[in-house]
């Protein structure tokens, strides 16, 4: 008995060892100087890691003697439509996803992330400098600050208040619909995304006035996109990004703008909602119908 224990009892020394160096090891990084840094804990059961190594697919090539017929269009979301609900997703906002491309981090600068152009005008001919961006993201305000040597004395001070990017409620898209000979087929390709928020002055929301901060030319959007995930809420694990949301065009829209002689909205031509919605859904079958009468004998 005493021969067997002599034989065991170093098998178990080493198994106790082993065990502790291995717990040890997991979650726990050592530096050079000893200190231990524990890796952040997973909120999964897997790293995700499809969505950030996707790359984006070109457009084909097309040729401006395949394009037979165009029309610029212009189309308002809404996120407070159903099936606009992952535009307005609390933990990462449409809105913020073109923000945080537009300016990102100095880490993400030091790893090689290059900026992606936002632009002032829709025509996207000004460009907007990274100070300007800046000035998007803080909202400065005058508040009145008591001195602290004499409690009767106020003095008047800029705070700079963090953008709420929950506060864009609707976004405008600029694209173009083409029937091309080549394919025999009407398409739609995107050119620009701009975020609508309401007006601000004086810290204070203005009702019924709105302004659009900035424009995005989509094309160059696209590999930002690609690597955002969207909320799914039918599937956690669904891997799809809002490039794929905006090319398979999981969105609900309606046209506020087509291209005319007067370059005005269908809003100053319709100023009831109703006959707005009416008008943009008329300009739809319209369209419908004239792919539908290329191929009528």
């Amino acid at each position: 008995m005493q021969i067997a224990l002599k034989g065991i009892l170093p098998v178990l020394a080493l198994a106790l060892s082993l065990s502790a160096s291995f717990g040890q090891s997991i979650g726990t990084v050592y530096t050079e100087s000893g200190e231990q840094q524990r890796e952040k804990p997973l909120d999964d059961i897997v790293q995700k890691q499809t969505i950030l190594n996707r790359r984006v697919i070109p457009y084909a090539g097309i040729r401006e003697a395949d394009v037979f017929w165009q029309k610029k269009v212009w189309q308002l979301i809404d996120v407070r439509e159903k099936m606009n609900l992952p535009f307005a997703y609390p933990k990462r906002p449409f809105f913020q996803v073109l923000v945080e491309a537009a300016s990102p981090s100095e880490e993400q600068i030091a790893a090689g992330v290059t900026p992606m152009r936002i632009f002032r005008d829709e025509d996207f001919q000004t460009e907007l400098s990274q100070e300007e961006i800046g000035k998007l993201l803080f909202q400065e305000d005058t508040v009145e600050v008591a001195d602290p040597n004499d409690p009767n004395i106020f003095n008047l001070e800029v705070v700079k208040n963090a953008l709420d990017f929950e506060m864009a409620k609707q976004f405008r898209i600029k694209e173009i619909w083409y029937f091309d000979k080549q394919s025999s087929s009407m398409k739609t390709r995107i050119i620009g995304i701009a975020p609508i928020m309401p007006l601000i002055s004086e810290g204070k929301v203005i009702p019924g006035e709105q302004v659009v901060p900035f424009w995005v030319y989509y094309p160059e959007a696209r590999p930002y996109l690609a690597k955002e995930r969207v909320f799914n809420d039918l599937n956690d694990n669904a891997p799809m990004s809002w490039e794929d949301v905006l090319e398979m065009r999981f969105f609900s829209s309606y046209i506020y703008k087509t291209t005319n002689v007067k370059d005005d909205r269908l809003q100053d031509r319709f100023p009831n909602r109703r006959d707005l919605l009416m008008e943009s859904q008329k300009i739809k079958t319209e369209i419908f119908n004239f792919e539908h009468d290329l191929w009528t004998y």
